[in-house]
Order: structure tokens, then C-alpha cells, then sequence
């Protein structure tokens, strides 16, 4: 496989080791997701987040994991897109109750492996 079919199955892999690593509150799974310069925002809120992994990742170690309460998948790639050989665009759903989110992630390619560069999210809280 090649190409932009062999791009797809790679950036799928990622997405699904961010849902991984998201489900089990995993940063040593997200580590391998994120480019280290990665950016994390968002604008729901008081006011907009905008991190980078060094401020994010001790937010997730210290949230507790869906997974350890049995917490339902609601995991979802909505589209990945190429923007070009070595640039594409995801955007995902996903659930950490109550929050329900749509995150749109940019990936790169660097050294031969896709990368989350950014992550922009929207949220919504359901009880």
C-alpha cells in the first residue's frame, strides 16, 4: 500500500491510539500522538484554553480514566482529509462524561510518522 490510501490506515492508527490514550487518561499514549510543540485550545468557556502538552498532559494524568468506571466509547473519526503529502485535518468525536466533544485535529508528518500538531475542540455537557 501507498500513497494516500497507506496516509489513511497511518492517521487512523494515530486517531485510534488518541482515543486510546483519551479512554485511559494514558499520556504516555498521547505522547506518541502529540508532536511535542503540539497546541491544545478551545473557546467554551469563560475564557479560551490555550496549552501546550506540558500544561495539558498533567490535566489528563490527573483526571480519572472513563475506562476505570466503565464509561461507554462514543469514539468516532467524522473525516480525515489530506491537505497534502505530508498535512491533513481530522475531525472526532469523543466522550469524557459529562463532556461530549468535537475535536479538530491538524496532523503533520515528520521523520515518516503523522503527528497531532493542534488540537481545537468544542465541548457540551450532558448530565
Amino acid at each position: 500500500m501507498t500513497g494516500a490510501a497507506a496516509d489513511f490506515v497511518a492517521i487512523h492508527a494515530v486517531l485510534q491510539l488518541y482515543f486510546d490514550g483519551l479512554y485511559h487518561s494514558d499520556t504516555q499514549r498521547l505522547a506518541r500522538v502529540f508532536h511535542p510543540q503540539a497546541l491544545y485550545a478551545t473557546a467554551v468557556g469563560d475564557k479560551p484554553i490555550v496549552w501546550r502538552m506540558d500544561e495539558y498532559f498533567p490535566v489528563v494524568d490527573a483526571r480519572p480514566a472513563p475506562a476505570a468506571s466503565g464509561q461507554p466509547r462514543t469514539d468516532r473519526v467524522l473525516s480525515i482529509e489530506l491537505i497534502g503529502p505530508v498535512t491533513a485535518h481530522a475531525r472526532l468525536q469523543c466522550s469524557i462524561p459529562p463532556k461530549h466533544f468535537i475535536d479538530l485535529l491538524t496532523l503533520i508528518q515528520v521523520d515518516g510518522r503523522w503527528q497531532v500538531i493542534s488540537k481545537v475542540f468544542h465541548y457540551e455537557i450532558h448530565e
